[in-house]
Protein backbone atom coordinates (compact mmCIF):
# COMPACT_ATOMS: atom_id res chain seq x y z
CA UNK A 1 0.00 0.00 0.00
CA UNK A 2 1.41 3.58 -1.05
CA UNK A 3 0.51 6.49 0.41
CA UNK A 4 -2.15 6.87 -2.40
CA UNK A 5 -3.69 3.54 -1.28
CA UNK A 6 -4.15 4.92 2.04
CA UNK A 7 -6.05 7.91 1.01
CA UNK A 8 -7.96 5.87 -1.26
CA UNK A 9 -9.18 3.27 1.53
CA UNK A 10 -9.82 5.84 4.47
CA UNK A 11 -10.60 9.23 2.60
CA UNK A 12 -8.80 11.59 5.31
CA UNK A 13 -7.88 14.94 5.00
CA UNK A 14 -5.51 16.70 3.08
CA UNK A 15 -3.96 18.23 6.69
CA UNK A 16 -4.31 14.19 7.88
CA UNK A 17 -2.17 13.42 5.07
CA UNK A 18 0.48 16.30 5.26
CA UNK A 19 0.89 14.97 8.56
CA UNK A 20 1.35 11.18 8.18
CA UNK A 21 3.79 12.24 5.37
CA UNK A 22 5.85 14.46 7.90
CA UNK A 23 6.03 11.42 10.24
CA UNK A 24 7.21 9.31 7.51
CA UNK A 25 10.38 11.80 6.30
CA UNK A 26 10.89 11.57 9.88
CA UNK A 27 11.45 8.25 10.29
CA UNK A 28 12.98 7.53 7.73
CA UNK A 29 15.40 9.93 8.98
CA UNK A 30 16.00 8.82 12.20
CA UNK A 31 15.66 4.75 11.15
CA UNK A 32 19.31 4.40 10.75
CA UNK A 33 20.70 5.80 13.70
CA UNK A 34 18.25 4.24 16.06
CA UNK A 35 15.92 1.24 14.11
CA UNK A 36 12.46 2.42 14.89
CA UNK A 37 11.32 -0.34 12.31
CA UNK A 38 12.92 -3.25 10.82
CA UNK A 39 14.57 -2.02 7.74
CA UNK A 40 12.94 -4.60 5.74
CA UNK A 41 9.40 -3.17 6.40
CA UNK A 42 10.47 0.18 4.72
CA UNK A 43 9.38 -0.48 1.38
CA UNK A 44 5.94 -0.94 2.73
CA UNK A 45 5.63 1.18 5.48
CA UNK A 46 2.05 2.95 4.16
CA UNK A 47 0.69 -1.15 5.32
CA UNK A 48 3.25 -2.71 7.02
CA UNK A 49 2.99 0.68 9.79
CA UNK A 50 0.33 2.97 9.09
CA UNK A 51 -2.64 1.12 7.96
CA UNK A 52 -1.77 -1.38 10.77
CA UNK A 53 -1.63 1.16 13.36
CA UNK A 54 -5.14 3.09 11.84
CA UNK A 55 -6.89 -0.47 12.03
CA UNK A 56 -6.26 -0.38 15.76
CA UNK A 57 -7.65 3.15 16.08
CA UNK A 58 -10.53 2.27 13.82
CA UNK A 59 -11.47 -0.44 16.99
CA UNK A 60 -11.44 2.15 19.73
CA UNK A 61 -14.67 3.87 21.67
CA UNK A 62 -15.33 7.20 20.01
CA UNK A 63 -16.08 8.62 23.14
CA UNK A 64 -12.97 7.51 24.37
CA UNK A 65 -11.16 10.60 26.51
CA UNK A 66 -7.66 9.51 27.41
CA UNK A 67 -5.51 7.14 25.22
CA UNK A 68 -2.15 5.29 26.31
CA UNK A 69 -0.06 3.76 23.95
CA UNK A 70 2.95 1.18 26.07
CA UNK A 71 6.06 1.18 24.42
CA UNK A 72 5.02 3.10 21.43
CA UNK A 73 8.73 2.74 19.85
CA UNK A 74 8.41 4.58 16.24
CA UNK A 75 4.95 5.83 17.08
CA UNK A 76 2.99 2.68 16.54
CA UNK A 77 0.26 2.92 16.99
CA UNK A 78 -0.17 5.57 19.41
CA UNK A 79 1.39 8.34 17.19
CA UNK A 80 -0.88 7.43 13.66
CA UNK A 81 -3.73 7.09 16.36
CA UNK A 82 -3.20 10.24 17.13
CA UNK A 83 -3.24 11.98 13.80
CA UNK A 84 -5.98 10.31 12.68
CA UNK A 85 -8.01 11.67 15.86
CA UNK A 86 -6.65 14.94 15.36
CA UNK A 87 -8.11 14.69 12.24
CA UNK A 88 -11.73 13.64 13.27
CA UNK A 89 -11.94 16.29 15.86
CA UNK A 90 -11.80 13.40 18.30
CA UNK A 91 -11.04 14.96 22.11
CA UNK A 92 -9.29 12.17 22.94
CA UNK A 93 -5.72 13.35 24.73
CA UNK A 94 -2.87 10.87 23.98
CA UNK A 95 0.58 9.59 26.08
CA UNK A 96 2.86 7.43 25.03
CA UNK A 97 4.43 5.25 26.78
CA UNK A 98 8.67 4.45 25.61
CA UNK A 99 11.11 3.50 28.15
CA UNK A 100 13.86 4.04 25.23
CA UNK A 101 14.80 7.60 25.48
CA UNK A 102 16.34 8.40 21.99
CA UNK A 103 13.04 6.77 20.50
CA UNK A 104 11.01 9.24 23.09
CA UNK A 105 12.99 11.92 21.74
CA UNK A 106 12.10 10.53 18.50
CA UNK A 107 8.19 10.61 19.53
CA UNK A 108 8.37 13.88 20.55
CA UNK A 109 10.04 15.38 17.55
CA UNK A 110 7.15 13.79 15.23
CA UNK A 111 4.44 15.47 18.20
CA UNK A 112 6.15 18.97 17.80
CA UNK A 113 6.57 18.71 13.73
CA UNK A 114 3.29 17.46 13.32
CA UNK A 115 1.39 20.27 15.51
CA UNK A 116 0.13 17.63 17.73
CA UNK A 117 -0.46 17.47 21.38
CA UNK A 118 0.71 14.22 23.17
CA UNK A 119 2.38 13.52 25.95
CA UNK A 120 5.65 11.42 26.01
CA UNK A 121 6.57 9.60 29.23
CA UNK A 122 9.99 7.90 29.09
CA UNK A 123 9.53 5.56 31.52
CA UNK A 124 8.44 1.37 31.70
CA UNK A 125 4.81 0.63 32.06
CA UNK A 126 5.32 -1.30 35.01
CA UNK A 127 6.77 1.51 37.10
CA UNK A 128 4.39 4.20 35.87
CA UNK A 129 1.59 5.26 38.83
CA UNK A 130 -2.21 4.47 37.18
CA UNK A 131 -3.04 6.14 34.23
CA UNK A 132 -6.61 5.66 34.44
CA UNK A 133 -6.90 5.18 30.72
CA UNK A 134 -10.29 4.77 28.52
CA UNK A 135 -7.99 2.88 25.91
CA UNK A 136 -4.73 1.11 26.37
CA UNK A 137 -3.12 -0.08 23.19
CA UNK A 138 0.45 -1.98 22.35
CA UNK A 139 2.16 -3.55 19.60
CA UNK A 140 4.96 -5.52 19.52
CA UNK A 141 6.01 -4.66 22.85
CA UNK A 142 5.40 -8.29 24.87
CA UNK A 143 3.75 -11.56 25.33
CA UNK A 144 -0.64 -11.18 26.40
CA UNK A 145 -0.23 -12.24 29.81
CA UNK A 146 2.25 -8.96 30.12
CA UNK A 147 0.11 -6.85 28.71
CA UNK A 148 -3.36 -8.08 30.39
CA UNK A 149 -0.96 -7.16 33.73
CA UNK A 150 -0.30 -3.43 32.20
CA UNK A 151 -3.90 -2.71 30.99
CA UNK A 152 -5.12 -3.61 34.43
CA UNK A 153 -2.67 -1.24 36.13
CA UNK A 154 -3.66 1.71 33.63
CA UNK A 155 -6.99 0.92 32.33
CA UNK A 156 -9.81 2.78 34.10
CA UNK A 157 -12.80 0.92 35.37
CA UNK A 158 -14.83 0.94 32.08
CA UNK A 159 -11.69 1.16 29.59
CA UNK A 160 -10.36 -0.64 26.71
CA UNK A 161 -7.37 -2.50 25.85
CA UNK A 162 -6.35 -2.73 22.16
CA UNK A 163 -3.26 -5.40 21.67
CA UNK A 164 -2.35 -6.42 18.25
CA UNK A 165 -0.75 -9.99 18.24
CA UNK A 166 0.75 -12.02 15.35
CA UNK A 167 0.25 -16.19 14.74
CA UNK A 168 0.70 -17.35 17.79
CA UNK A 169 -1.90 -15.35 19.25
CA UNK A 170 -3.89 -18.71 20.51
CA UNK A 171 -1.84 -19.44 22.21
CA UNK A 172 -1.08 -16.39 24.17
CA UNK A 173 -4.42 -15.72 24.44
CA UNK A 174 -5.07 -19.26 26.60
CA UNK A 175 -1.48 -18.47 28.46
CA UNK A 176 -3.02 -15.11 29.87
CA UNK A 177 -6.62 -16.70 30.79
CA UNK A 178 -4.80 -19.34 33.01
CA UNK A 179 -3.83 -16.16 35.27
CA UNK A 180 -6.66 -13.23 34.39
CA UNK A 181 -10.23 -12.80 33.51
CA UNK A 182 -11.59 -10.93 30.92
CA UNK A 183 -13.91 -10.72 27.27
CA UNK A 184 -12.18 -10.40 24.29
CA UNK A 185 -13.11 -9.77 20.76
CA UNK A 186 -10.33 -10.92 18.31
CA UNK A 187 -10.19 -9.26 14.94
CA UNK A 188 -8.54 -10.26 12.26
CA UNK A 189 -5.62 -7.94 11.04
CA UNK A 190 -6.30 -6.30 7.70
CA UNK A 191 -2.91 -6.26 6.93
CA UNK A 192 -1.60 -9.23 8.05
CA UNK A 193 -4.06 -12.64 7.60
CA UNK A 194 -2.70 -14.58 10.56
CA UNK A 195 -2.61 -12.07 13.11
CA UNK A 196 -5.34 -10.47 15.35
CA UNK A 197 -6.09 -7.58 17.34
CA UNK A 198 -7.47 -8.17 20.34
CA UNK A 199 -9.83 -5.76 21.91
CA UNK A 200 -10.30 -6.86 25.85
CA UNK A 201 -12.66 -5.39 28.93
CA UNK A 202 -13.64 -5.99 32.18
CA UNK A 203 -10.11 -6.92 33.24
CA UNK A 204 -9.92 -8.92 36.90
CA UNK A 205 -7.51 -11.85 38.48
CA UNK A 206 -8.68 -15.01 38.45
Amino acid sequence: MSEAGFLAARDVSRETMERLKTYESLLRRWNPAINLVAKSTLDDLWARHFEDSAQIYDLAPESAEKWVDLGSGGGFPGLVAAILAAGDGRATTFTLVESDLRKAAFLSTVARETGLQVRVMPDRAEVLPPLGADVVSARALAPLEKLISYAARHLGPAGTALFAKGANHAAELAKALESWCFSYQAVVSRTEPDAVIYKIEGISRV
